[in-house]
């Protein structure tokens, strides 16, 4: 049974959240803020996360982004009535991984849980599975019907990382520090460079492609 903890500080909401979630076969806790989110996590697992961001002790990208920071790569799926681009980009940089804005219908809430410990469980399985597209971590291989494509590390690791939350965007620093590192010495310019040559080498995939998102960063997509 997946476990999942909701961290909202409308009692009511919470409440709706956790019924339907058990309802639809999972274990489920609620806490009021991030903080108290911070603490069930240091007594017990989860295998994804539901935060609220306008929360009182600690508000939802604090606390997102202090889960990343301790290593926990559990999806999150951020709830919100911060509707605007900037609270959106505030929480894909703090860390999410999807999005929903508020009044939310509570049916496609629940889909989006199943599809993102879905795509985590394949993550784990060191692979991902995009139409008839297959990427093997373990060899940095693309597999498609046309054969198979041993990628260079860094634009395996590149795409892998983008594929794993299709639709989901990255900033040019986001990637430099997941791929490269904190401490490298190269620009954003050197993703810029390594995006490209994912373009050109998958520029006929039917199953994706890689989207720029002007002044932002870059997503992959289904087709």
């Amino acid at each position: 049974m997946f476990k999942v903890l909701i961290a909202e500080d409308d009692g009511d909401l919470r409440q709706l959240f956790q019924h339907v979630l058990i309802q639809n076969g999972y274990y489920v806790k609620g806490v009021s803020n991030g903080q108290e989110g911070l603490d069930e996590l240091e007594k017990d697992n989860y295998d994804l996360i539901i935060s609220d961001i306008m929360m009182p002790v600690m508000d939802g990208y604090t606390f997102i982004r202090t889960l990343r920071e301790q290593g926990k790569n559990m999806p999150v799926l951020t709830i919100t009535a911060k509707d605007a681009f900037n609270d959106m980009y505030m929480g894909f940089h703090s860390g999410t991984d999807d999005y929903m804005v508020k009044p939310i219908n509570i049916n496609e809430m629940v889909l989006r849980v199943s599809a993102l410990l879905r795509r985590y469980q394949m993550i784990n399985e060191r692979k991902q599975v995009m139409g008839g597209t297959i990427m093997e971590y373990d060899s940095f291989s693309v597999i498609t019907n046309g054969g198979r494509t041993v990628l260079p590390q860094k634009e395996f690791l590149l795409l892998y990382k983008m594929a794993s939350y299709p639709g989901r965007i990255f900033t040019r620093q986001q990637l430099m520090d997941d791929i490269w590192g904190y401490e490298s010495e190269s620009d954003s310019h050197t993703v810029e460079v390594h995006i490209g040559k994912l373009r050109e080498k998958f520029r006929d995939n039917p199953d994706f492609k890689i989207v720029t998102i002007r002044g932002v960063g870059y997503k992959v997509v289904k087709l």
